[in-house]
């Protein structure tokens, strides 16, 4: 069976370059439903990397498709209120009858973000015990039972109205490929997203996060590996290949090669795409997140052509 494809709005690029409208990314997402794919996913960042309030937008999105499942790509949760947060979700899922799914991190140590968490008001290196307890918080909420809660967030009979469209709140995928990340994702959430550079050490990642989930008794069958991928297509290689290194300096303010060692990339001709994809899914990979350099709209079409041939 082929995989589910999901697109990354380039909410991020569109603020770099000076053209923040959100009537053309609102297109580009019905544009994507129309071509068949199968999700519409939103980047997250306050300050480190100015962009579109994702929950907004993903809500704005909701009203413009019908179909395609909604997420977050990835969502930093530990910058918010677990509380609001739990709130802001449950209307979102109930704007789109239940298409979102809640892609979350930690983010990465680097000095704009820990600039970004300090403006927040958050303490960057309690960041993880925060996103745990405020998630387990924020489904304890999606419940539509009175919440008593002893912790960072006192809750005395808190209860949410209302709760979430989808029973139990929207799926939570856990992004990351260390040994924690994949623990958190393997015991205590209902995806893992990726975004590995390498399809080997992606295999052995996989493969650890499923002997976690036999080892604590969890069904496998709910569970959801997804990929993350920036592919810049052109038959031209070299011409691909200058225009994705671009991109990667100019959006993380890296070497282009520090960050193709990092993340899952590729630069070339539409076949050559097709298989950097293919390797993925076979390796197991169910929903695959593309971010896309170049022609947003030939580019969308390019994707949509070879869907077909990924479950081959």
């Amino acid at each position: 069976m082929p995989p589910q494809i999901g697109y990354l709005l380039p909410t991020r690029e569109r603020v770099m370059e000076g053209r923040p409208e959100t009537a053309p990314l609102l297109e580009l997402a019905a544009r994507a439903e129309g071509l068949g794919f199968d999700s519409v996913w939103v980047g997250d960042s306050l300050l480190a990397r100015p962009r579109h309030d994702p929950l907004t937008l993903l809500a704005a999105v909701a009203a413009r498709t019908r179909k395609v499942a909604l997420g977050t790509a990835v969502f930093l949760p530990a910058l918010r209120n677990p509380v609001v947060l739990a709130h802001q979700l449950a209307t979102l899922d109930h704007i789109s009858e239940g298409r979102l799914v809640l892609g979350v991190g930690i983010a990465s140590d680097l000095p704009n973000i820990r600039a970004e968490f300090a403006a927040a008001g958050v303490p960057f290196e309690g960041r993880v015990g925060r996103m745990m307890e405020g998630l387990r918080l924020a489904r304890a909420l999606w419940t539509g039972k009175p919440v008593d809660w002893q912790g960072r967030w006192p809750v005395q009979g808190g209860m949410l109205g209302p709760k979430p469209y989808r029973a139990g709140g929207p799926p939570i995928w856990m992004a990351g490929s260390v040994r924690p990340a994949l623990e958190r994702a393997a015991r205590h959430f209902d995806g893992w997203f990726a975004n590995e550079a390498d399809l080997g050490r992606w295999k052995q990642q996989w493969a650890e996060v499923q002997q976690i989930r036999r080892e604590a008794g969890r069904d496998a069958g709910q569970f959801v590996p997804a990929i993350y991928m920036t592919l810049a297509i052109d038959e031209d290689a070299g011409r691909a290949n200058q225009r994705i290194d671009a991109f990667l300096e100019n959006y993380y303010g890296q070497p282009a090669a520090a960050m193709r060692r990092r993340q899952a990339c590729f630069a070339g001709s539409r076949e050559g795409a097709a298989e950097f994809v293919r390797a993925f899914v076979a390796a197991g990979a169910t929903h695959v997140i593309v971010r896309l350099v170049g022609d947003s709209n030939r580019q969308l079409e390019t994707v949509a052509g070879f869907r077909a041939q990924l479950g081959k």
